[in-house]
């Protein structure tokens, strides 16, 4: 692989995880596609762009930076998730699915962050 962030265990769970927000975002209403939908997406996208940002050319010290964005924006997705399900836009199953799969995937940002 051509890339650090390609072979980091996190970037390919967010990649995973960024893919099934954009998956559940097609069925949210049309009134909601420059609100929630836009929102809940770029969140997505920012924790996987961060990642892969902050570990290539970088010090350790930007790497944990850069995490920390991660990190702030897999919990904006969750903070989505819940007005998602509170609109009635995401079934409970699904925002259960999801929210512990961020909840994995947070746990494996701040240790990757913690380890550096």
């Amino acid at each position: 692989m051509a890339f650090r962030f390609e072979d980091l265990q996190v970037w390919q769970k967010a990649m995973d995880l960024d893919e099934s927000i954009n998956q559940l975002t097609k069925s949210f209403p049309k009134e909601e596609i420059y609100i929630l939908t836009s929102q809940i997406k770029r969140a997505a996208d920012s924790v996987v762009l961060n990642i892969a940002e902050g570990s290539t050319g970088q010090t350790k010290a930007v790497f944990k930076v850069f995490l920390g964005y991660s990190l702030r924006s897999a919990i904006e997705v969750v903070g989505c998730l819940f007005i998602g399900k509170r609109r009635g836009y995401i079934e409970t199953t699904i925002f259960t699915e999801l929210y512990q799969e961020y909840e994995v995937l947070v746990k494996m940002i701040t240790a990757l962050r913690n380890s550096i």
